[in-house]
């Protein structure tokens, strides 16, 4: 038995892989061996399920924070479309529609440090009333750092999951935003947990971090022991700090799958923007460790359609049910 199998088999016996555990392996070891035993654990631990989540752009534009990655920062020139939050019709239209074509979750998301007063009631008023209307598909939030208070209003209002993306390493963060923190971030997450909440969160790769960088973030996650990892590849914004940075190629990013899979062997390894740098849909990525995907239109870019996400995974011999 070679190491690679040596580990992928004590993972599935119950080792996790730490920051203490030599991880040189996950860059030095042959991609398709590596992809193998990514599958392997997706196939033994998660089943042969694909979560389907899909979004709705609730308030955009305007926003105060300067990630330097986001079409919506009022601190950038983009062209992005600006707009209050929705009416809640509009929102539970978007609900059961999404419901109907069989995705499997559904959140709204929210431009802006967070959501208060006014426009937080708006929301939970929308959550009540899909939650009335959309029997079948589960709720989930974005809405930036909210407080543990507001996290347990949304609960009650029927809120299951909330997504708080860390981004990308806790060294790598002072590159990307400096209106927020790491350490926000990690609070956000930590309160959401507290009031009962499941959390989904992730990040954005191909903006000029470390392979290093991505595995302390994928281990920060497995510290933070979130339910779903949506995973970003960064599509550079004609306005924004990034827009010149090549893409990444489609190994890079079935490599970076591959490594949070196995640092997170449990979790939903979701793939998120950036599909289109993948060839098919992102099909390879779903025999790398992934078995989760926001489909329909993303916030700023254009997604994969949930009628052709479903017809491709059906095809794979996956369960959409």
């Amino acid at each position: 038995m070679d190491m690679l199998e040596q580990i992928v088999n004590e993972i599935l016996e119950g080792r996790r892989l730490t920051r203490a555990d030599d991880l040189s392996f996950l860059l030095e070891s042959d991609f398709e061996q590596l992809q193998a035993g990514a599958n392997r654990l997706r196939e033994e631990l998660c089943g042969n399920h694909v979560d389907l989540c899909t979004i709705i752009n609730g308030r955009s534009g305007r926003c105060s924070e300067n990630c330097k990655f986001c079409a919506q920062s009022s601190h950038y020139h983009t062209g992005a479309e600006e707009y209050e939050i929705l009416e809640t019709d509009e929102f539970v239209r978007t609900c059961r529609h999404h419901e109907e074509m069989g995705a499997h979750r559904f959140s709204i998301v929210t431009a802006g440090r967070t959501l208060a007063g006014k426009d937080f009631e708006w929301a939970l008023k929308a959550y009540r009333k899909m939650g009335e209307e959309c029997g079948r598909i589960r709720l989930c939030a974005s809405h930036g750092l909210l407080t543990k208070e507001q996290f347990v209003a949304l609960r009650e209002a029927g809120v299951r999951r909330y997504h708080a993306n860390i981004e990308t390493s806790r060294r790598n963060f002072p590159n990307i935003c400096t209106t927020h923190t790491f350490e926000d971030k990690i609070a956000c997450i930590r309160a959401a947990k507290s009031a009962g909440l499941q959390v989904c969160s992730g990040g954005i790769i191909g903006m000029g971090e470390t392979w290093e960088d991505r595995m302390d973030m994928a281990l920060t996650l497995a510290e933070l022991e979130v339910d779903s990892i949506p995973l970003n590849a960064l599509i550079p914004i004609a306005g924004t700090p990034f827009e010149e940075l090549l893409p990444l190629t489609e190994e890079e990013i079935l490599r970076t799958i591959i490594i949070f899979r196995f640092l997170n062997p449990t979790a939903d390894i979701r793939l998120a923007a950036g599909r289109k740098l993948l060839t098919e849909s992102g099909k390879n990525a779903f025999f790398a460790g992934a078995n989760a995907a926001i489909t329909g239109d993303m916030l700023t870019t254009s997604g994969s359609r949930t009628r052709q996400d479903r017809e491709m995974l059906t095809a794979c011999g996956f369960d959409i049910g």
